[in-house]
């Protein structure tokens, strides 16, 4: 496997991401089992509080990690996450969220987010994995 493989799988999965792409996301960088993506926080994103609805916080975290479990051409869903909020994020904040592999086994991975504003921790997100029949690219990849 190959980081160009994964970076031809995430230019087809972005090529359907509607729902990351409409909130402002965007894909910084991939590799096998890891992911990188930023999303600025803008003013219909922002809560009664005056700060980032989580659930948007929440979104992008989900997005780094599908792009990182589904980096191997296999297709792989969200078999459960959770999101621990550490700090609130702002009007007009460009968060991070980098996904990276902790484990896989099986048909299973477990993997963690880390959302940063610069070098603020602004939330911890574990998503589990479940790999499905099929990939993402039909054609054959060597990954070169």
């Amino acid at each position: 496997m190959s980081d160009n493989l994964a970076a031809a799988v995430a230019a087809a999965m972005w090529a359907e991401d509607s729902a990351s792409a409409s909130l402002g996301m965007r894909l910084v960088r991939v590799g096998e089992g890891t992911a990188v993506l930023e999303m600025p926080v803008r003013d219909d994103m922002v809560n009664g509080h005056g700060i980032a609805h989580g659930g948007f916080v929440f979104t992008l975290a989900d997005s780094a990690f599908a792009f990182a479990c589904n980096s191997r051409n296999q297709v792989t869903v969200a078999q459960g996450a959770d999101i621990v909020f550490i700090a609130p994020a702002q009007r007009g904040d460009i968060l991070i969220a980098e996904a990276v592999e902790r484990a896989s086994y099986g048909r299973n991975g477990i993997y963690d987010v880390t959302v940063r504003r610069g070098d603020d921790l602004i939330a911890e997100f574990r998503g589990r994995s479940r790999q499905l029949p099929g990939t993402i690219l039909k054609e054959k990849h060597d990954g070169a």
